[in-house]
């Protein structure tokens, strides 16, 4: 399986705040506002390859450094241009069309309440490995954490399960091809530039891709709030995946029979559950860690 960019630090000669960023003067707004009402909004689904539109500083700047990622397109306002031309020619990717374009013009763009810096992209989604691609990748190393999501249908739930991925070193997140979000603006904005160097891997049967991950010596632990022992008892190392429910109904049955083991993170009873991601990043460090 092709390895995505890895994170570069470089230095920025413009800092695009989260607020407003200035936008080019009133002709040059009208002509950019028609250009993007042309262009429709994007509604965050993904599923129209046509209309992938990604937006705000790190989801564009870490898509611009990913040799992996087809770029189309990028709208800047003034304010952020220099920015994206830096990161373009530190990528060597100066061939990328940028337009000028206002904060309302990408406004309308992209779905409502939408924070992008300044910054649009339309872009093409990334190859889509497959689950026995990341078994060829890792069938010669000793250690490696996948997390399975089974039936995490928020976007923003899903992007910050990436991000978290990305910090604790995850090789993957798998989910289902349906009842899970598609590569999407919303979901790049939350996963913070972690779209572009953790794969995101949809599998057509989630319990085959579970087997398959068993045939390759992944231990499976599924999470589960009644489970008799910690994720820190059950002591895991190799190879492990990490499988997680929704947040209403858990682990559905064919995917709990299919894990190894349930586990659970200790917690007090004055709160009955963890949002799903903050219970993935919570365990992804606890895999991470070393031992005291």
């Amino acid at each position: 399986m092709p390895r995505r960019s890895k994170n570069r630090t470089f230095s920025r000669p413009v800092s695009a705040g989260d607020g407003d960023i200035s936008s080019p003067d009133a002709e040059n707004d009208e002509n950019n506002s028609r250009r993007g009402r042309g262009r429709g909004r994007d509604s965050g689904s993904g599923r129209d390859a046509s209309r992938l539109i990604l937006f705000g500083r790190h989801p564009v700047i870490m898509a611009i450094h990913n040799p992996q990622r087809t770029i189309h397109r990028i709208w800047t306002t003034e304010n952020a241009r220099d920015e994206v031309n830096y990161a373009l020619q530190q990528a060597e990717r100066t061939d990328v069309l940028v337009d000028n374009a206002g904060r309302i013009d990408i406004d309308q763009m992209l779905p409502p309440g939408a924070v992008h810096q300044g910054i649009a992209m339309h872009c093409a989604p990334l190859p889509q490995p497959g689950v026995e691609d990341l078994v060829a990748e890792y069938r010669d190393q000793d250690s490696a954490t996948v997390l399975i999501l089974d039936q995490v249908t928020d976007p923003h739930n899903v992007g910050a399960i990436l991000r978290s991925a990305a910090a604790f070193g995850a090789c993957a997140v798998i989910v289902p091809d349906r009842h899970a979000p598609q590569e999407s603006g919303v979901l790049a904005k939350s996963a913070s530039g972690a779209l572009e160097v953790v794969p995101y891997i949809h599998a057509g049967n989630l319990a085959r891709a579970l087997e398959t991950l068993k045939g390759a010596n992944f231990w499976l632990a599924g999470m589960d709030g009644s489970a008799d022992q910690t994720l820190a008892q059950a002591k895991l190392t190799g190879k492990v995946g990490i499988v997680m429910g929704s947040e209403g109904d858990g682990l559905r049955r064919l995917t709990r029979d299919n894990c190894d083991f349930l586990v659970k993170l200790p917690m007090t009873d004055r709160i009955e559950s963890l949002n799903v991601s903050n219970a993935a990043a919570v365990a992804l460090y606890e895999l991470f860690r070393k031992p005291a």
